[in-house]
């Protein structure tokens, strides 16, 4: 009897070890169990709220897919293969029969693309990506019910990636509210919805990483904000939508080495695609403010040299003649601090607000001169035809076809350049002059009309001092070769 008492103590001493210390770990005296269930109830709790903000939105996204007749050639150079035999030459010792086929009639192919958009207005009007649809020959839109439709394009704006088209024969279809985008804060919960590799109605859930992101290179005007939501080719064009259900951006673009997700994705803010719509509804295209000056960021270095607390606004290092900013009496070497009570942190800040703001509407600067502040007020006019602000203080040559930015030091790391050494050649629009002679995005201006060119302002400068103004000579370096390209207006 004493050996069994013995044996059953050595067996269950363990066991009440090990219960007292489970004892202990539960807070409050509470069951194990019950505080694994409320954190399970929480989590069910989250699933199923960005299932009810998916399952309300979903039937507002659709696919968009597009058709474009592309003409192919049977030409060899530019010229018939056939013509060289078609020489009188031949024709004396072959005689007048002796004729090759004339050049046939060029071939049209159909290629055919993929996106994303969402529905504002239940009569059909969606908004998407200019590059989903810019230069789309047909459009069709899918909605989640299977519905299809044929769509127009009512207005584009390819500077900030921003297209809007209707539904044709579209009535009391589903819409998306619009959010505030400069409500967000980072580290919010959101929600991307669209159609990746055409896979339609894929959610994707992540937070916001960053905002106003606008050093990319993807657009003339950037002011993204960034997710971790996975974003893949096709999403394009599609939603981000704060966790209400409201859009708080368009999906735009991915970072990406491998042309998948790689954890970064853009999406335009939609404040700022929705002051775009109003005036492609409008006007069918988007008329930009202009100030008139040439700008950089304050660095720490400038920031020591002008005197400022900190690094911070924008130095104006050039004011260009008779420009809304010369008459209002902005200077050389002024920096701006704040638009209409708002602070500016950089270049990107200024130029997408300026840009935004209606012409002939008057604008408060505030500004440091000589280390004193000064307030002055300035009428903004409309950006001039020639010349329409590009990304990182860039231009874009509307009647050549091309956007064109400064060689910052990572854009000259990542072509395999050095900086200053040109200006880069980002965006090459179809079918323009710069097309046609085989320009291509990634390539750098060394050379305009003779004139060695390091940015934008000797660039322009070189422009202005054309004799010729339907035709330009460019310099164009790829990698390690240059050559000369003539471009005509004509």
């Amino acid at each position: 009897m004493q050996t069994r008492t013995t044996a059953q103590h050595r067996l269950f001493f363990p066991l009440a070890l090990i219960l007292g210390i489970v004892t202990l770990l539960v807070a409050g005296g509470r069951p194990a169990a019950a505080f694994t269930d409320k954190n399970i109830e929480l989590l069910d709790r989250s699933a199923k709220a960005f299932a009810a903000v998916v399952k309300k939105a979903s039937p507002a996204v659709v696919n968009v897919r597009v058709e474009k007749i592309v003409k192919g050639s049977n030409t060899f150079h530019g010229n018939n293969p056939f013509e060289f035999f078609n020489d009188p030459f031949f024709e004396r010792f072959f005689g007048p029969q002796f004729r090759m086929p004339q050049q046939r009639k060029p071939r049209e192919f159909k290629q055919e693309g993929v996106g994303s958009g969402f529905i504002i207005s239940k009569d059909g009007y969606i908004l998407t990506n200019n590059h989903v649809v810019g230069d789309a020959d047909v459009i069709t839109v899918r909605l989640a019910d299977e519905r299809e439709f044929k769509a127009k394009v009512i207005g584009t704006d390819p500077q900030s990636d921003v297209a809007l088209i209707k539904i044709k024969d579209g009535g009391d279809l589903p819409v998306l509210p619009m959010g505030d985008s400069d409500k967000i804060e980072v580290g919010e919960w959101v929600i991307a919805i669209g159609s990746p590799f055409q896979l339609s109605q894929t959610v994707t859930v992540g937070v916001v990483s960053a905002k106003g992101r606008s050093r990319i290179g993807l657009n003339d005007y950037e002011d993204f904000i960034q997710t971790d939501a996975a974003i893949n080719p096709g999403n394009s064009g599609g939603p981000l939508l704060n966790i209400h259900g409201e859009v708080i951006g368009i999906n735009t673009a991915i970072f990406s080495r491998s042309g998948g997700y790689m954890g970064i994705g853009f999406a335009i803010p939609i404040n700022m695609a929705t002051a775009i719509k109003e005036q492609l509804l409008k006007h069918g295209k988007v008329t930009r403010g202009w100030l008139g000056v040439v700008i950089q960021d304050v660095d720490e270095e400038l920031a020591k040299s002008f005197d400022l607390k900190n690094a911070k606004g924008v130095i104006i290092s050039e004011v260009t003649k008779d420009s809304p900013a010369d008459k209002a009496g902005l200077k050389d070497g002024d920096v701006i601090i704040a638009l209409n009570g708002e602070e500016l942190d950089d270049v990107a800040a200024l130029r997408n607000q300026i840009a935004l703001t209606a012409p002939g509407t008057k604008v408060t600067l505030k500004l440091l001169r000589d280390g004193k502040e000064k307030t002055i007020i300035v009428k903004i006019g409309e950006m001039p035809g020639k010349f329409a602000a590009g990304g990182h203080g860039g231009t874009k040559l509307d009647e050549l076809g091309m956007a064109l930015q400064d060689l910052t030091a990572e854009l000259a790391d990542q072509f395999g350049y050095k900086k200053g050494q040109g200006v880069l050649i980002s965006d090459v629009e179809p079918d323009s002059p710069a097309d046609h002679a085989g320009l291509q995005a990634g390539q750098l201006i060394e050379e305009i009309n003779r004139i060695r060119v390091h940015n934008l302002r000797e660039l322009k400068a070189a422009l202005k001092k054309s004799t010729h103004p339907e035709r330009v000579l460019l310099r164009i370096r790829a990698g390690e070769y240059s050559s000369y390209v003539v471009l005509s207006l004509k």
